[in-house]
């Protein structure tokens, strides 16, 4: 073997190639350059401060209490979806319209909430609002 170096037995590369390292991480760095502003892009919303002022109620205010269960009562009358209907129909109808109070348990799925609303909504009910109880300090 003219003018080479030979490689003996037991002669171990120790070497650490690093190439393909420094490729993963080009290309890691790309992806993160690319996804990062769409991660972030959100609608700017100018969000309320912490300030729960009292509502006024009026003696013509429909409640709505929604239990932990799901059941609706309206002004503490136990009531069906179909007869919240009935009854939003009736309200929606008044000029001008009485304001509507949603109270939820906490512990209440949103899935009844929501259907809640969606039934004073498409009854014609222009004014909901949610009851939540001031958190005592302590």
């Amino acid at each position: 073997m003219a003018g080479g170096s030979t490689v003996q037995e037991g002669d171990y590369n120790t070497e650490i190639n690093v190439v393909p390292l420094v490729d993963i991480m080009l290309v890691l760095l790309i992806i993160f350059i690319l996804t990062v502003p769409v991660a972030t892009k959100a609608v700017r919303v100018d969000l309320p401060k912490e300030l729960n002022e009292p509502t006024e109620t009026k003696p013509e205010d429909i409640n709505i209490s929604v239990d932990f269960t799901g059941t609706p009562y309206w002004n503490d009358s136990n009531i069906t979806i179909e007869g919240l209907r009935k009854f939003a129909r009736i309200e929606a109808g008044k000029d001008p319209q009485p304001d509507v109070h949603i109270r939820a348990d906490r512990r209440v799925y949103y899935e009844s909430v929501q259907t809640v609303m969606k039934e004073l909504q498409q009854a014609g009910i222009l004014r909901i609002s949610f009851i939540a109880e001031q958190p005592t300090s302590g």
